[in-house]
């Protein structure tokens, strides 16, 4: 599909339909073959990364693509090993975990709006490519996607939130500073892929400005990543209705509490 211009909504989700079936025999080869994988979504915020990731899960089983969202560390987290409360989250045989951040919050937003040491962060910077490098060494396949949003874009995406109340609730305490903080952020981005990128462990850049496109793209792009192939299933057979112990099941409801139908 050659990019020319704004992507049609039906020609979208039928492309959307298209990868989301094969996320579907994905899966059943990961279950098959006890694979253990990991996708790490970063960006700026306002970059897609929620729906890139709602494209990604919505047609799959939650118990094999398990997502996994950390609000910020709790008092007790914060004595911990930084990266112990996401080793927590790891994948068993059969299951693929997804991040929406992960811990790359240190390298990012920790780093630029002083939620950790200059220590912290430097150590974080040392520490994490031999760490990668034990995780795939462990049998774990590790994804990485950078979506890189522009500026303008960036700003277009911020103001919709602001006006639409269905929205609002997407712009968090550290979305503003964000935008005053562009070039920290960009210098941040640049310092993180220079100490982790590497060959174990590559980043993938989505470019995000176009967000079904960002999606699709990033969606193609993961299943290009592993050598699957079909499971057979077994015929499935609905079975008939046994008619043992058989009574009026709808009567019985009667004088319940039936929610009002308005629609």
């Amino acid at each position: 599909m050659k990019n020319n211009g704004k992507l049609k909504n039906k020609e979208y989700l039928g492309e959307l339909q298209e990868l989301q079936r094969e996320l579907c025999h994905l899966q059943a080869w990961v279950k098959h073959k006890g694979l253990k994988m990991i996708v790490v979504f970063e960006g700026r915020d306002g970059a897609g990364k929620g729906g890139t990731i709602k494209a990604l899960t919505e047609r799959v089983s939650p118990r094999v693509f398990r997502l996994v969202a950390l609000p910020a560390p709790s008092d007790r987290e914060k004595t911990q090993m930084y990266f112990q409360r996401y080793m927590a989250h790891f994948p068993a045989a059969g299951e693929i975990v997804i991040f929406d951040r992960s811990w790359y919050n240190r390298a990012g937003v920790e780093h630029v709006l002083g939620f950790c040491t200059k220590d912290q962060y430097q150590r974080f910077l040392e520490l994490v490519a031999p760490l990668e490098k034990q995780i795939v060494e462990a049998g774990i396949q590790l994804v990485k996607y950078w979506l890189e949003v522009s500026n303008e874009e960036q700003a277009r995406r911020f103001e919709a939130r602001i006006d639409d109340p269905l929205r609002q609730w997407k712009l968090s305490p550290v979305d503003l500073p964000s935008r005053e903080r562009w070039y920290d952020y960009s210098k941040a981005r640049d310092r993180m892929l220079d100490a982790s990128d590497t060959k174990h462990a590559p980043w993938y850049i989505v470019r995000s400005d176009d967000k079904k496109r960002a999606r699709l793209n990033c969606i193609a792009h993961f299943l290009s990543l592993v050598d699957y192939k079909r499971v057979p299933r077994e015929k499935i057979v609905l079975p008939d209705r046994s008619k043992k112990g058989a009574y009026d099941d709808q009567r019985s409801l009667k004088g319940r509490r039936f929610i009002p139908q308005k629609y």
